[in-house]
């Protein structure tokens, strides 16, 4: 009966000294990581440089009191009357008479997609935005600058828009709608 007593105390002395045998003979397990450190510390410094050195700020003061503030309107004692000079050419468009269907859209969404042609008269075909096919020809009006339709060819329409000049008044500009591709 001895003997089954002694056989699990004898495997904890065998586990036990192989353990310290093992602990022994292992060494520092952290000397490459020592060795690497002091490799690294003895490597060359390198230099850093200075920060640049800036000039100091120089405070500014206004010494133009006696002059005008530039924030606001100039005003000037010998003004003289501003005469506006309003355009009277005679040029106007017609806001008596009803408006087209095609002088709701921008001459420039306008397309022309063909013509059409009978005993001498010539239609042209504008498609608008909405993808309706418009027949129009000469005395028809077009775009939102009052654009009268003046000639109709088999490559485009011409029209004479009647646009504001800039200083009250009218004035003429002809454009034109080609055919499509």
């Amino acid at each position: 009966m001895m003997h089954r007593k002694l056989r699990p105390v004898s495997n904890w002395l065998l586990v036990a000294a192989v353990s310290a045998n093992l602990l022994a003979c292992s060494g520092d397990p952290t000397s490459d990581l020592t060795d690497y450190v002091e490799t690294v510390k003895n490597q060359q410094v390198s230099r850093i440089e200075p920060l640049p050195e800036f000039s100091p700020y120089e405070s500014f003061t206004y010494a133009a009191n006696d002059l005008r503030d530039p924030f606001t309107e100039p005003s000037f004692s010998n003004q003289q009357a501003v005469t506006i000079q309003v355009s009277n050419n005679g040029i106007k468009p017609d806001f008596d008479r009803s408006a087209e269907p095609l002088e709701e859209f921008p001459l420039d969404s306008l397309r022309m997609v063909g013509t059409l042609e009978q005993h001498e008269a010539s239609w042209a075909l504008i498609n608008d935005t909405d993808g309706t096919i418009h027949r129009v020809q000469t005395g028809n009006y077009a775009g939102q600058n009052h654009g009268k339709i003046t000639r109709v060819t088999e490559f485009e329409v011409e029209l004479t828009e009647i646009i504001p000049d800039g200083i009250g008044g009218w004035m003429e500009r002809q454009a034109t709608i080609a055919i499509s591709e």
